[in-house]
Formats: C-alpha cells, structure tokens, sequence
C-alpha cells in the first residue's frame, strides 16, 4: 500500500512537473523583424546568420560538430512570449481560413513557445576559448535566444516515406523579383557589405511574404520589410514583386 501510494505521487509529481531554460546563445541573423521571415527552415538558403553561444559554453561543447553538414537548433520564439497561445491556429498553407490544432502545426504560438530549425552548418568559428556557428537556411528573427543544439543524422532525421498532411511539398514561388532603376543602382552600392543580398532579397520576396488574405487582392500598396539595418520597399504587380528602393538605417 505504501508502495501504491509513493508511486502514485511520484507519477502526478512527473505529469505536472515544471522545468525553467536557459538560453546557451543567441542569433544573429538578417532578419530584424518577424514581418518577411521564411516560414520554415531552408527555403531562403541565402539567409546566413550566427550563432553565439554564452560565456560558459566554450570551444568544448562543440567539439566534433564540424565533422556534420546540418544542425538541429532548438530556440524559443521570445517575442510571441507574452502574447501566450491557443488550442486552434490557421496555417499559413490552408490559406489562414482553415483551423487546425496547435500541435499540428508550426505555429509560433505555443504551450512553451519551443521552436526548431535543420540548418546547414557553414562553419565553427573558435577564438578565445568562446564558439560561434555560422549557418545557411535559418528562419529567425534576429535576436532569437538558443536552448539547444544537435547534430542532423541523416540516418535517423531523414524519412523518405513520411507523411506531410496539409503541407507536402515546399510552397510555389509564383511571384517574380525585379528591381526598379533606383533600388539596382541601390543595389550594387550595397551588395559589397552584405552577404548575397541580392539573391537573399530574391529568395525572401519570391515566398510571398504578404499576409495571405492580400494576395489574390489587387493593390497598390507598398509593403516594406527589414534585412541588416536595411529598409527594403517594394510592390506587387502583373504578378511580380517590384524593389522600388534599398535604404540604409543610420
């Protein structure tokens, strides 16, 4: 009986316990605001960004990960935080008319508001017993803080067979990308300070980062987003995406 009982609190201790994370890093990536980020991981691989990680995990804690093409980076969506979450989202993919259930999908609104990402890993940078990852194909927001890190084992992570529900193949970039005679000659003014910036405004701009009830809707609005410190200003017509200007924040 006492037995009964000991195991008993032992398994409501375990089903309400609670945990606090720590960041082990943080990002720093190209996109300054949530507005224009991919909606997953490796779709804009021109996007590279920089993980830092904290005093304390030095060179050690990423001994041998040179040696894999992809990570899994665990981090936490800190700016919906706040904002808490719901049982029912609507995925960007069904068109944001459909509801589906918080587990079914990538919101960025969740219980514990844990997200992940597969990235290719470019390079470990070791200097002064700190590390730095710099990787391709990433998906946040700059300033993203890092819970975890592990390495991609294509054996185990990669399933041929597997199933993707509503979301079986990577979205149709349907929108070409040209560039006003201002924004090309802001263009090659600024491309020599930031990496691939023409093909990584290309990439970003062909997902349609427009909310999707806008894009089957006529307008002539111009929709503007943050790349580094820069503004980027652009519109929608005869089915292309037109750069009207590249400024830079001073």
């Amino acid at each position: 009986m006492k037995f009964t009982n000991l195991f008993s609190d032992l398994y409501i201790s375990l089903t309400t316990m609670s945990h606090s994370i720590e960041s082990i890093g943080i990002i720093h990536s190209p996109f300054a605001q949530k507005f224009a980020i991919p909606r997953q991981p490796g779709l804009v691989t021109a996007a590279q960004a920089q993980i830092q990680l904290h005093k304390g995990y030095d060179a050690n804690t990423v001994r041998g990960l040179s040696g894999f093409s992809h990570i899994w980076v665990l981090f936490l969506f800190h700016e919906n935080l706040a904002q808490g979450w719901q049982p029912l989202v609507r995925p960007p993919r069904l068109g944001g008319n459909s509801k589906v259930g918080v587990f079914a999908s990538r919101s960025t609104f969740r219980p514990n508001g844990i997200g992940m990402s597969v990235v290719e890993l470019i390079e470990v940078r070791e200097q002064n017993g700190s590390a730095t990852l710099v990787v391709r194909g990433g998906d946040w927001v700059n300033g993203t803080p890092v819970v975890d890190i592990k390495p991609y084992l294509p054996y185990a992570d990669a399933i041929p067979q597997a199933q993707g529900g509503y979301a079986t193949a990577a979205p149709i970039e349907t929108l070409r990308v040209t560039f006003a005679a201002e924004a090309e000659q802001q263009l090659q003014q600024l491309a020599p300070s930031y990496p691939e910036l023409e093909l990584l405004i290309r990439q970003v701009l062909a997902q349609d980062p427009r909310p999707a009830y806008k894009r089957d809707k006529p307008s002539d609005q111009v929709f503007g987003m943050q790349l580094y410190d820069l503004n980027i200003q652009w519109r929608v017509a005869d089915q292309q995406n037109i750069v009207l200007n590249i400024t830079k924040d001073f």
